[in-house]
């Protein structure tokens, strides 16, 4: 069964041109990486005050963080872009991501 997983992060307003310019050219390896890795259909949005949304589905969530943890182009991406990010306490922007609860789907 595959899980549709959504989070919230926040960017910072002063980075927020530069943010949607690195998502405009993400890396192809990253791109491979998220694809091999089980995130399918991802998508981010962000809002001109910073919110960010992002939604995913995959067949287990768990598993596929792990397997993006597991590569060398992971732990590049995400240092590049933790400074991008409001209210991370130390944590990596990947580590941040705290799904929220589905409350309603209309298939």
């Amino acid at each position: 069964m595959t899980q549709r997983v959504c989070f919230l992060l926040k960017v910072r307003a002063d980075r927020l041109d530069e943010y949607r310019e690195r998502h405009a050219a993400v890396w192809p390896e990253m791109l491979q990486a998220l694809s091999a890795t089980g995130w399918h259909n991802y998508s981010l949005f962000l809002r001109d005050d910073g919110l960010l949304v992002g939604y995913l589905e995959t067949e287990d969530f768990a598993a596929a963080q792990a397997g993006m943890e597991a590569t060398e182009v992971n732990a590049r991406w995400q240092a590049e872009m933790a400074p991008f990010f409001e209210l991370l306490d130390g944590a990596r922007p990947d580590e941040a991501m705290k799904p929220l609860t589905e409350v309603f789907h209309l298939a």
